[in-house]
């Protein structure tokens, strides 16, 4: 038993090895290469964690406490969207002013797939039609 345990543990260590590579697109479809927030850790800028079914990326770099979670702690962590790298369309999601879409990033919305034209955009297409371009 003791085998199967240390495989399992060394099988997690490579896939979050491995995580560290995707792009955001593709971190949203594999959340569980990710480790679950832990209220007691340290992360670095960049790291991309998983809370309550959503994948979050690090903002900046900071010792977690229990009340900073990815949902309260907003200058810490923001979600990722898909369709924000810019190389995959993903279905728009309101982001926060945290993880604004960028300027190529790629969306649908309402059956429609549009481009955004602005970096920080934080609105629908439907909002700001000046922010998107349909393709």
């Amino acid at each position: 038993m003791g085998e199967i345990i240390d495989r399992a543990r060394a099988i997690r260590a490579g896939m979050e090895e491995v995580s560290a590579v995707l792009t955001d697109e593709r971190a949203v479809e594999l959340p569980e290469f990710f480790p679950a927030w832990n209220p007691e850790s340290t992360y670095a800028a960049g790291d991309r964690v998983r809370y309550e079914g959503t994948l979050y990326k690090v903002l900046q770099g900071h010792t977690s406490q229990p009340s900073w979670t990815p949902v309260e702690a907003h200058a810490l962590f923001a979600a990722v969207l898909p369709g924000q790298d810019g190389t995959e369309i993903g279905e728009w999601q309101q982001p926060d002013s945290t993880n604004p879409y960028s300027k190529g990033d790629r969306v649908t919305y309402n059956g429609k797939t549009y481009e955004s034209l602005i970096d920080g955009n934080v609105w629908s297409p439907e909002a700001y039609p000046a922010g998107w371009k349909e393709i």
